[in-house]
């Protein structure tokens, strides 16, 4: 064991200097921005903006259609309404991301289904997933926890042997390749988020992609209100079915336009920063970086590993708080799995009727309970997440790495 005295018991820490910040925006974004106010309009089917984006976006990935939308829920949302689930239909999804993964679901008037996820991904277990399968499920969302892509092979064998559709939820994972193909484009629609903490932002917006023609054109209805344009957005031509209004603005149009040029920047740079560091984490006892092949990319947008503090024989909360005095920031993001929040818990959506789930008798039957998804309950207590973006250097790595190692050393028993 080490000798060597932490900071959070008066020695030295590694680190005194802030980690770098992201600093995003540029005179490329506020020129962008001016044009949009000197064409005299923030609408944006009366606008070019969003258009060039969704053009620009598809040409990327290279999907048929791009659909715009005020933030990744309603981007996860849209992708649901795209296909069109009935009431008390189930989806099955991960208990490990944000509540804009599930709050959809019950908006779509169907009750989530919660699949355990594998410890060294953090991301579904398909075997798990396939287990939790009834004859009510319609779709299966697939969350890219924290920038690494799931076993999307698995998912689609899932997906053919059942028929069930696969929402890629890629709100972490911009421009990453599984097997040589981008997350998003594997699946049958792929939605994210473009709020700010994410590799391509604007503050807050979604986007939900499709190469399936009836999902692509079914997905640009429910984004506005069911509203059946004409194709040069002059007037309507019928509302095709009630729906939400999840309008974006040409505002976040030209902010986008201006930082999708930077994006395969920022995500190989977050790649490689990632790599570099779990590579030297390697072999430090009770410390897991994450665990990818070499054919699938690692987006970082959070540097997520393991720390088995019991293992260590430290209490709870001892790692993160050492490495935080040691200078390196450090979080555990939710905290505990989404069915552990009251509103899923006690099925609080719809005023006091417990809908959907009151909707069908297995629905009212379903209970969210502790130890639902063991695997997630222990990866959430035994996560850590390190600073890491695209303007992390060789030297911020260096801090990084030897401050994880202090730590380590000198907690483990």
């Amino acid at each position: 064991m080490s000798t060597e005295t932490l900071a959070i018991n008066g020695g030295t820490p590694v680190r005194t200097e802030p980690f770098p910040s992201r600093d995003p925006f540029g005179l490329d974004d506020a020129q962008q921005l001016l044009e949009v106010l000197q064409n005299g309009t923030l609408f944006y089917p009366s606008g070019k903006k969003v258009y060039e984006f969704e053009r620009a976006f598809g040409e990327l990935y290279g999907v048929e259609h791009v659909v715009m939308s005020t933030s990744g829920t309603a981007a996860i949302h849209v992708a649901l309404g795209a296909i069109n689930p009935e009431p008390g239909d189930e989806v099955i999804t991960t208990p490990l991301s944000d509540m804009g993964t599930v709050a959809p679901i019950v908006q779509c008037n169907c009750i989530p289904v919660f699949g355990d996820v594998e410890l060294h991904s953090f991301n579904l277990d398909p075997d798990d997933v396939e287990r939790k399968i009834t004859d009510r499920t319609r779709a299966i969302i697939v969350v890219h926890c924290w920038g690494q892509p799931a076993n999307m092979d698995r998912f689609m064998e899932i997906s053919a042997k059942h028929d069930i559709p696969i929402v890629e939820d890629c709100s972490q994972a911009h421009y990453i390749h599984y097997k040589g193909r981008l997350v998003g484009t594997i699946g049958h629609i792929g939605a994210m988020s473009l709020q700010d903490s994410k590799h391509l932002q604007c503050g807050d917006g979604g986007i939900t992609i499709t190469s399936d023609a009836e999902l692509g054109k079914r997905a640009s209805l429910f984004v506005d209100k069911g509203c059946d344009w004409s194709e040069d957005r002059k007037y309507r031509l019928r509302y095709a079915f009630i729906g939400p209004c999840y309008r974006i603005t040409e505002l976040q149009g030209a902010v986008l336009v201006a930082q999708l040029k930077r994006l395969p920047w920022i995500v190989s740079q977050r790649n490689q920063t990632g790599d570099c560091i779990g590579e030297q984490l390697q072999g430090i006892p009770h410390v897991y970086p994450p665990d990818h092949a070499e054919d699938v990319e690692h987006g970082y947008w959070n540097y997520a590993m393991r720390v088995d503090e019991e293992a260590m024989g430290v209490e709870p909360g001892s790692f993160g708080e050492a490495l935080a005095a040691e200078g390196i920031p450090t979080g555990k993001w939710l905290g505990m799995p989404l069915y552990a929040f009251e509103a899923l818990r006690d099925k609080i959506a719809f005023g006091t009727s417990k809908y959907p789930w009151a909707f069908t008798e297995r629905g009212m039957q379903m209970e969210y309970p502790p130890g639902l998804c063991p695997n997630a309950e222990l990866a959430l207590k035994q996560v850590q997440t390190l600073p890491v973006n695209e303007r992390t250097t060789a030297e911020d790595v260096t801090d990084i790495v030897m401050a994880v190692r202090k730590v380590a050393a000198a907690l483990t028993k």
